[in-house]
């Protein structure tokens, strides 16, 4: 009970300081962007909710009722959103991964955990950061594998040798065996708790003047048990101790005056209630084979992502010849609520066929409650949900689909509100807590948030 009160007490004595305090050169400050994965602004709004830190944190920083999210509306393209200020029309992430096609017949595959350079086609801000000549760092941050740019990092898949890694078991924090199994063995729950290890130990060690870290936890349980739930509620309360002990380790580092801390989501969720299996239809039309319950040969192919799917035309040569009895079938499948032609993606913030290999031919949105499955087995094309009960992927412009933002600590201004703002604002943001420059942004820099030293016509410290 002491030492709960003394968290408060610590915390009260953050908040007035880091927002009055003396201009901080650059090169001292930090940030702190973490995203608490599937965090929407609808369960944000509800007063039941157990998360009085997070609620401290909004009432006394900056906040937005609601942020919109980029489409598709997916874990890894927000992730990259929130650190380009561009949408993925731009930046080119479209999956949890990089879609590989291998070509004519072949079944396409998303391969998670590729190169960083393979998946981003802008800058991002930790580039940006880094040459700038500060200190970058990552904790579960995604699409930034072997970036090059990241000075300190404990990531999704954490490496045995790694740095971050060893002093966490020579701490007596993490095992060998915990590294190993990692992701294979671990609970997201366990997960959750050593990546904020990770990134406790990052900011007292290294002290970095960036920090992205991503947790997962609310994204795994929302899924399984669907948001809004009594295990949901749970999951958030768990989030909102984890960000307490994250607090606790910026006041113990020393970094409590010098500190921003935004936080934010990737997307919001939808309530499941049926699976809608689009390969099914597509076997049934004659676009799919299935051999010794494998996928043997697909002249089209669907690519599913919670309430969205790419349809793929295999072969570019047959694309002409195959596109119609693919959208035919799939505009006859239950559930399917929009059947979009791909070069309608810009409409929508996402490239088109022709300017980027993973978008697909045709755009498939599911209605609410349905959420698309990738089985082409089976003869039902619908079925109940049971053990998927929450998923993403919907337009951004559902308000189901709205995140949540916080800012709070240096540079924020007290009781600073909107009722709305763009995922895309926020790398445009955090490049001017930085004082770098990030090129050719689609967002803005929140300056409703940000007090007047740190506002575009004053001269900002290196």
């Amino acid at each position: 009970m002491i030492r709960f009160a003394l968290f408060w007490i610590l915390l009260g004595l953050l908040i007035p300081s880091a927002a009055t305090a003396a201009p901080v050169p650059a090169a001292d400050r930090t940030v702190v962007l973490l995203s608490l994965d599937g965090f929407p602004a609808w369960l944000w709004a509800n007063p039941e909710l157990p998360v009085p830190t997070l609620r401290k944190l909004a009432r006394e920083g900056a906040s937005a009722d609601a942020m919109t999210v980029s489409n598709p509306s997916i874990t890894w393209i927000n992730h990259t959103t929130l650190v380009t200020g561009v949408t993925p029309a731009r930046h080119g992430v479209l999956f949890n991964g990089l879609l590989n096609r291998p070509g004519p017949g072949e079944l396409p595959v998303v391969e998670p955990w590729m190169d960083k350079a393979l998946m981003v086609r802008v800058p991002t801000l930790y580039d940006l950061a880094f040459r700038a000549g500060l200190r970058t760092a990552q904790v579960d941050w995604v699409a930034i594998l072997n970036s090059g740019t990241i000075h300190h990092e404990f990531p999704e898949v954490p490496k045995p040798n790694g740095a971050i890694e060893q002093e966490l078991i020579a701490a007596g924090l993490l095992t060998p065996d915990d590294i190993a199994g990692f992701n294979r063995k671990r609970t997201p729950v366990w997960r959750d708790q050593a990546w904020t290890q990770a990134a406790c130990h990052i900011l007292a060690t290294r002290k970095p003047n960036l920090l992205l870290f991503h947790l997962l936890n609310l994204d795994s349980t929302n899924h399984t048990y669907g948001p809004g739930t009594a295990a949901s509620h749970t999951a958030y309360a768990y989030a909102d101790r984890l960000v307490g002990d994250l607090l606790a380790a910026i006041h113990k580092a020393g970094l409590a005056d010098r500190t921003t801390l935004i936080i934010t989501t990737d997307h919001g969720f939808k309530t499941v209630t049926k699976h809608v299996f689009p390969n099914v239809a597509l076997r049934r039309a004659g676009l799919v084979s299935v051999t010794d319950q494998r996928v043997s040969h697909c002249d089209a192919y669907c690519m599913v992502q919670g309430g969205l799917a790419f349809a793929y035309v295999t072969d570019p040569a047959r694309k002409t010849e195959l596109l119609p009895a693919l959208r035919a079938a799939c505009e006859k499948i239950e559930g399917v609520a929009q059947v979009l032609d791909g070069s309608r993606g810009p409409e929508l913030g996402m490239p088109t066929p022709d300017t980027h290999p993973s978008m697909g031919d045709l755009i498939l949105y599911a209605k609410p409650g349905y959420a698309f499955q990738a089985s082409p087995m089976g003869d039902a094309e619908v079925a109940e949900a049971r053990t998927y009960l929450g998923t993403h992927g919907y337009p951004a412009t559902d308000p189901e689909l709205d995140g949540i933002l916080i800012a709070h600590g240096y540079g924020i201004v007290p009781g600073a509100h909107l009722p709305r703002a763009s995922n895309l604002d926020v790398a445009p943001t955090l490049a001017r807590l930085l004082n770098v420059t990030l090129p050719e942004t689609e967002g803005r820099v929140l300056t409703e948030f940000l007090v007047p030293t740190l506002l575009p016509s004053s001269p900002l410290p290196r």
